[in-house]
């Protein structure tokens, strides 16, 4: 069984678990939402899909077990985020993306998927070196609404700390300069342990009569 996350497209947007395919939480305000029917609401996903992709890159990542999605997560610029302006802890800092949604199929909860899913969201962007920190709202509640905003308990889990406190809806950052830091202590770590396993040379042969064999160069 394979566990992996892929950029969020255009061609798998349509098999993100209801109702992430057509849920506009973020990207409209709440006038807005309210005059789409589930039908238009979805096709207007897509387009700030297509236009975010478009325009600045990739927005999101999908979390698949083989060939079936079971979570995704959604990240951008606030400049096409206008929801986040509704909470009372705005702005985002100007040096960080936003991530705005994590969301893991019931069946596949407690299974690391969350997890998984943070880990493709920081190697995207170190990969891709635009961006200095990734913030998030937030909540406190048991029950968040819908599945829109990412409970602030996961946040902390995964290496988020608080930017702003506040009773229902924190503002939470992760510098990825901090998840460099970690990757670079893991590897000089591996290093470490494969240059105590690693075999020694075999000492040089002693020379007739006792003596070393002479080195090259003028003795």
């Amino acid at each position: 069984m394979s566990r992996r996350t892929v950029p969020l497209t255009l061609d798998n947007l349509a098999g993100l678990p209801n109702p992430c395919q057509h849920c506009l939480f973020w990207q409209l305000d709440p006038v807005r939402r309210e005059r789409l029917d589930e039908v238009e609401s979805a096709l207007q996903k897509e387009a700030w899909v297509s236009e975010v992709l478009r325009d600045w890159g990739s927005c999101g990542r999908v979390a698949m077990v083989d060939d079936c999605a079971v979570g995704y997560l959604i990240y951008a610029p606030t400049a096409y985020v206008p929801g986040v302006l509704s909470f009372p802890t705005a702005p985002i800092s100007p040096d960080a993306l936003v991530l705005t949604t994590v969301y893991v199929d019931p069946a596949w909860r407690r299974h690391g998927i969350g997890r998984l899913l943070i880990q493709g969201l920081a190697k995207d962007l170190i990969k891709r070196d635009v961006v200095r920190a990734v913030e998030a709202f937030g909540s406190t509640r048991e029950r968040p609404v819908g599945h829109c905003v990412v409970p602030s308990a996961f946040l902390t889990s995964v290496g988020f700390k608080t930017q702003r406190a506040h009773p229902a809806n924190p503002r939470l950052r992760m510098e990825l300069r901090s998840v460099l830091t970690w990757k670079d202590e893991v590897e000089q770590a591996v290093e470490r342990l494969l240059g105590v396993v690693r075999p020694k040379r075999p000492a040089p042969k002693a020379a007739p009569g006792g003596m070393p064999p002479a080195r090259g160069g003028v003795s």
